[in-house]
């Protein structure tokens, strides 16, 4: 709720309910458009950032560049570890499924940057 209603205002938007179906997915989206372009288009620290904070995402990084695969399985909330599993397994299904080049698990996790 309390990020609902910060991007809510970010967004402009005066009341709102996030039971809304439109509207939780306007400030899903927007929620993720910012994070994605807070943390250089990285779509792993992305995901992370989208479930736990993008706080917390930039403290997982390691002071090495590290395989995105590696810096999920080190993610200590399981929670988060398993939801940044799932989203990035789903998004190599969905998209050969919509007709986009099919990339491996590992080469859509890629690398992510040390801090």
């Amino acid at each position: 709720p309390a990020t609902a209603k910060w991007a809510a205002n970010k967004m402009g938007l005066g009341s709102f309910s996030v039971n809304d179906v439109s509207t939780n997915i306007q400030l899903g989206t927007w929620y993720l458009r910012h994070v994605f372009d807070g943390l250089d288009d990285n779509a792993v620290l992305a995901t992370a950032a989208y479930n736990a904070g993008p706080g917390r995402a930039r403290a997982w990084q390691s002071g090495d560049t590290l395989e995105g695969a590696i810096y999920a399985e080190t993610i200590p909330f399981t929670e988060t570890r398993d939801y940044v599993q799932k989203v990035m397994a789903n998004a190599v299904h969905y998209s050969g499924h919509l007709g986009s080049a099919r990339l491996r698990l590992k080469d859509r996790m890629g690398w992510i940057p040390g801090r």
